[in-house]
């Protein structure tokens, strides 16, 4: 079937593949209150280690005050804290807590679980034809 698609069909056909288990993974998370962005946020933290207004609000693609108001519910949630800059005293750097840490980590957790009990019903040939797949799919993400 993959190789009679067009260009364009095979666009739309991985397009919602993509996103259709995407979705599907992002259930897949350790508070269920917070939505997809501020999962996403503290997520980026963890990675990075901290993150100024700014520079979360441009990862996201999301307006400063729109991350104002997720940082504010993460640090509600004790997911997360604001410290002075340490180079620049004006400016405030967010981190992430212990507890913060920790959600991320049994997030990622039950995504892997998740992924990895689909991928044990599959064929050796399936699985190879993915891990091929997925070698391509991070060449376009980072084009």
């Amino acid at each position: 079937m993959g190789s009679r698609l067009s260009n364009h069909e095979l666009s739309g056909t991985l397009r919602v593949a993509v996103a259709r288990l995407s979705r599907r993974l992002r259930a897949e998370k350790a508070d269920h209150e917070l939505s997809d962005t501020q999962t996403s946020t503290l997520a980026f933290l963890v990675r990075e280690g901290s993150g100024t207004i700014g520079r979360l609000s441009e990862h996201e693609r999301v307006t400063p005050p729109s991350m104002n108001r997720t940082v504010n519910h993460l640090e509600q949630a004790g997911y997360v804290e604001r410290t002075p800059d340490s180079a620049d005293g004006r400016k405030v750097v967010v981190v992430p807590t212990d507890a913060g840490r920790t959600l991320v980590a049994e997030t990622r957790r039950r995504r892997d679980a998740w992924l990895d009990q689909r991928l044990r019903a599959l064929s050796p040939e399936q699985r190879a034809t993915l891990a091929e797949a997925a070698v391509i799919m991070r060449e376009l993400a980072d084009s």
